[in-house]
């Protein structure tokens, strides 16, 4: 599911004798993977190229933050430097992959709604299919991050991964909210990569009269209500486990640039992107 929160990111180039890029996000944290995607994505122009990338969700919990703010890094230097939005996908989808912290969060971020995928990769290699939506959907932290680099490096974890995985393939044949929902539910039992108080809300939540389950991977979750009149109870269990969480609309639309800022700053070129609607459902 793409999801209104998003990220930006901001692209400033300063003219100057020597060539120098820094990735960093609101805090100052360097973003290593951020940065090795806007190497990749080729800047001629000398100078030192900064770019700030503000998450609307946490990092390392499953919500795709690092592809978001990856691929917004790229699509926000590429247009700045006239290089095209093929090649800023590229740049993001490969230095995601080589660092370990996803393995098609670009690719799925391209479009809004949901998300069903019958060949991996970017296009034009992957498939993808997007089918629009205007439900909502409850997100929400329940623990430490889970490292996906972590995970994805461990050969017994992805075994069980794909097993976990088996039968699921039915889903593509018949894409819809409901399917993708009860898989999802299905693969968070099998996979068991949830913490204890993690699979104890998960389960209460789902006697809501709502689907329930872990993203992947991080020690959070997300829930959809099988009707309207479920809000309510989901609500109130989330409330009595004390839960972190947001209820989000799904994105109507992709990655994108946006036009940019007009705030002062110091002399040089400078691009916004925005990776995802910023507005909570209300």
């Amino acid at each position: 599911m793409v999801l209104e929160l998003g990220a930006y990111a901001t692209a400033t180039l300063r003219p100057g004798p020597r060539n120098s890029v820094a990735a960093m996000d609101e805090a100052g944290t360097p973003l290593p993977v951020t940065e090795d995607a806007i190497r990749r994505v080729g800047v001629r122009a000398r100078g030192h190229l900064v770019v700030r990338v503000r998450h609307e969700l946490p990092v390392g919990q499953g919500f795709g933050m690092s592809a978001a703010g990856t691929l917004a890094a790229t699509l926000a230097v590429s247009s700045l430097v006239g290089q095209s939005r093929p090649w800023a996908i590229r740049a993001a989808h490969l230095a995601e992959l080589d660092g370990g912290t996803g393995l098609g969060g670009v690719a799925a971020i391209l479009g809004g709604g949901i998300e069903f995928r019958s060949k991996p990769g970017i296009p034009p290699w992957g498939k993808i299919r997007h089918l629009s939506s205007r439900t909502t959907v409850w997100v929400g932290v329940a623990g430490p991050r889970i490292a996906t680099p972590r995970v994805l490096s461990n050969p017994r974890m992805r075994a069980r991964i794909h097993r976990a995985a088996r039968d699921l393939d039915g889903l593509l044949a018949h894409p819809s909210l409901e399917r993708f929902a009860e898989a999802s539910e299905r693969f968070t039992d099998r996979v068991r990569l949830a913490p204890p108080p993690l699979r104890r809300l998960i389960h209460a939540l789902r006697g809501s009269d709502a689907w329930a389950a872990q993203t992947m991977f991080g020690s959070s979750f997300f829930v959809l209500a099988r009707r309207s009149s479920a809000r309510n109870r989901i609500a109130r269990v989330l409330e009595t486990h004390e839960s972190r969480a947001a209820e989000v609309s799904l994105a109507r639309t992709g990655a994108r640039v946006l036009p940019s800022t007009a705030r002062a700053g110091p002399p040089g070129l400078r691009k916004d992107f925005r990776g995802g609607e910023a507005r909570r459902a209300p």
